[in-house]
């Protein structure tokens, strides 16, 4: 059985929160976005990337456009170490690029930092220390001067050896385990590096306030967020950063919170890759804020070979269902939901709209490399007329009447629930050809020859099962006479209750499509279309195609 009595309240309000934030309903400052996907997010893999596939990593990074890139913990490890000498002996950061290292504040460690940073442009030295209540007692057995005091002495040394090393650099505090830390101690430490560090608008600090471990809903960080942006010495100098992690699957959330608090810069990862459950999805957040209208400066253009590249390098799989990301966010398989956006995709055409309003998706997936016909209507057993015949029309140039459209649907639905598989746009316009487009047997019209007096003779050479012969009838139109001569054939009776055509392609030479819907003595209607560069013989096949759907008695 479950026991929920083992757990209570780890977290601390802050006295009287003011809760300013609600009153915003959405981000508009875009952050500074640092990924930490080749520290945080490769410390988490089973198989960390090698030195190749994290050069690889990086430059992907900077593509699409980081301004602040954590590389790696460099005193921790020889490769660590040695991933940061690359990228700079090879000269592989641009000048606009600020990497960023990890170190905790330990003067063999710090020092070793700085040697690793030796040549660089531009750096962040991170150092932290932890400071919640949990990690006091239980971990270093320390009072809260003494944790305190950690954190002074690693802000002094960094500063030091910041004076006798070669290289701008800048600094990033982190009081660790910061959501399990009283606000106001935690306060009384960040101002106590800030007042050794000294933070001037040329050299800002970097003061992090991580969710280590995530222990709150949303709004009660957002409230931390808000106390500590309010109390913070020199604050116009001070940039004030988070780094949420998913523990409670509320990264984003968190995240959200804390830049409608005052944050102003974001640690995450790509597709939130990280310890346990993972760090904030920066994608998710970046386009969460594409979808208000702000643009957030990083370019997922070409999602798809992000996510190849991704799960290439870390041997993760992104989540069909990962927001903007995944392979099934935008595929609608229900039948009103592809009615709707098909219906909805067709209004923002017609109207020439330019703000994107389509229902049951959020964003244009072409704006991320995304097509309409792979990636947003998808065809199974639960699909209806509207997403059918979406594909058709996007894809091949199949405009179906509407009462054609749902007479097909019923077929393709019936293949799938059969096959028990989704139907690629392939395999639905097979399924067309098959079903209606120019179909020639039992019955066949292979040469018609008019002559109009009062109306339209039709001299019809008919083909039914293998029997040639020929039949004379009159009509108000060719297409009549030509069904007239068909009805004389067979002895039947029907009603030609639908003609429309389109041309398939521009230009002089193209072919047309008609499509024919007559309305049998039972009362139920048989489907036909029909291709050809005359419009005439076009109509005559659908109009056949239509014959062989039905029971004639043949």
């Amino acid at each position: 059985m479950m026991d929920s009595t083992k757990y209570g309240i780890g977290y601390y309000n802050p006295p009287k929160p003011e809760y300013r934030w609600v009153y915003k309903d959405h981000v508009e400052k875009v952050p500074i976005w640092c990924s930490v996907d080749l520290r945080d997010g490769n410390q988490s893999l089973v198989i960390p990337m090698s030195l190749e596939e994290k050069v690889e990593f990086f430059k992907m990074l900077v593509k699409v456009g980081f301004k602040e890139i954590e590389v790696g913990f460099p005193a921790a490890s020889d490769t660590e170490y040695n991933f940061l000498r690359t990228l700079i002996d090879n000269n592989m950061i641009p000048d606009d690029v600020t990497v960023q290292v990890l170190t905790q504040c330990r003067e063999h460690i710090i020092k070793k930092t700085f040697d690793a940073l030796e040549g660089t442009k531009n750096a962040i030295v991170h150092f932290y220390n932890s400071t919640s209540v949990a990690q006091r007692e239980q971990v270093f057995k320390k009072n809260k001067e003494e944790i305190m005091k950690i954190a002074t002495d690693g802000a002094s040394l960094v500063k030091k050896l910041a004076d006798e090393y070669d290289g701008n650099f800048r600094f990033e505090y982190s009081p660790e385990s910061f959501t399990g830390t009283e606000p106001e101690y935690a306060l009384e430490v960040c101002n106590a590096v800030i007042d050794i560090l000294q933070p001037t608008k040329e050299k800002p600090l970097i003061i992090n306030l991580p969710v280590t471990v995530s222990m709150s809903m949303s709004h009660v960080y957002a409230n931390q967020i808000e106390y500590m942006s309010d109390n913070l010495k020199n604050r116009e100098n001070v940039i004030l950063s988070v780094h949420p992690h998913n523990d409670r699957g509320c990264g984003v959330a968190d995240a959200e919170f804390a830049m409608l608090a005052g944050a102003d810069r974001v640690e995450g990862t790509l597709f939130g890759n990280g310890e346990r459950t993972g760090n904030v999805d920066v994608i998710t957040l970046a386009m969460n804020m594409y979808s208000h209208g702000v643009d957030p400066h990083l370019d997922f253009s070409d999602m798809p070979e992000i996510v190849k590249l991704y799960e290439k390098v870390t041997r993760m799989h992104v989540y069909e269902r990962s927001p903007y990301a995944g392979a099934l966010v935008f595929a609608a398989f229900s039948g009103s939901h592809q009615d709707a956006i098909a219906k909805g995709m067709k209004w923002r055409e017609e109207k020439k709209l330019h703000k994107w309003t389509v229902p049951y998706i959020p964003i244009d997936p072409k704006d991320i490399g995304r097509t309409y016909d792979a990636d947003v209507i998808r065809v199974n057993s639960q699909s209806g007329k509207g997403g059918i015949g979406f594909i058709l029309e996007q894809n091949f140039g199949y405009a179906l009447p509407k009462e054609m459209r749902e007479h097909f649907s019923y077929h393709v639905k019936s293949v799938s629930d059969n096959t028990h598989s989704e139907l690629k746009p392939d395999e639905i316009l097979k399924i067309f050809e098959e079903k209606y487009l120019n179909v020639t047997s039992p019955i066949n019209v292979t040469e018609t020859h008019f002559v109009q007096n009062n109306g339209i003779t039709a001299v019809v050479t008919l083909d039914v099962d293998g029997r040639i012969s020929k039949e004379t009838a009159e009509g108000n139109g060719r297409l009549d006479a030509v069904s007239n001569a068909i009805k004389n054939k067979l002895g039947c009776k029907y009603v030609i209750e639908h003609y429309s055509e389109h041309s398939l392609t521009h230009g002089s030479n193209s072919d047309a499509i008609a499509y024919v819907g007559i309305r049998l003595e039972n009362g139920e209607m048989a489907w036909g279309a029909g291709t050809d560069s005359d419009i005439i013989k076009s109509g005559i096949k659908a109009l056949v195609s239509a014959c062989n759907q039905a029971d004639m008695n043949i």
